[in-house]
């Protein structure tokens, strides 16, 4: 029983967390500031990859109180895992899908991974992959680097994380 209490005490702290962002994004006039800290964070200051930036600003974005330990799990993601295969923006996204929304571990059941699969597909669906490589031939340019891949998997992000947790407090 007192491990119970004790994973219900961690989800009331999630949830407040989450549901105050949610509350101050509504204030702000319903228009969400995760790209803000997209750009707050892609910057030659801070020199962090696709992976990281995403789970940087979701962290500021949505108070998810990481640890630095946490952010540096992202560090192996950028560039497509390191070999140009899945682009680090979505295993960035996914990531903070995964922190936001698993109570405990990922077989709890299939929000998680449904939601994955959404961001997923709608990643697909506008930029015609998932491909790192790919995508940085199309797309990466000089000047703003992989900014449309970046702002596009915050684009969807943000939508997710946004309805998510507006069905949790309706």
């Amino acid at each position: 029983m007192e491990l119970f209490l004790i994973k219900v005490k961690k989800m009331e702290k999630r949830w407040g967390q989450l549901i105050t962002s949610w509350y101050n994004t509504l204030y702000n006039g319903g228009v969400n500031m995760l790209i803000d800290k997209v750009n707050k964070y892609y910057t030659k200051q801070y020199d962090l990859n696709c992976a990281e930036v995403m789970i940087y600003a979701a962290s500021d974005e949505y108070n998810m109180n990481l640890t630095s330990e946490t952010f540096k799990t992202m560090s192996s993601f950028g560039g497509g895992m390191g070999i140009e295969s899945v682009c680090g923006a979505i295993t960035g996204s996914l990531a903070v899908i995964g922190i936001l929304f698993t109570i405990e571990r990922a077989h709890e059941g299939d929000r998680v991974k449904t939601l994955c699969q959404e961001l997923i597909r709608k990643f697909e669906a506008k930029l015609s992959t998932n491909n790192c490589g790919i995508l940085k031939a199309k797309y990466k340019k000089e000047e703003v680097g992989c900014r449309v891949m970046i702002e596009t998997a915050t684009q969807i992000l943000d939508e997710i994380v946004c309805r998510e947790l507006k069905a949790n407090v309706n």
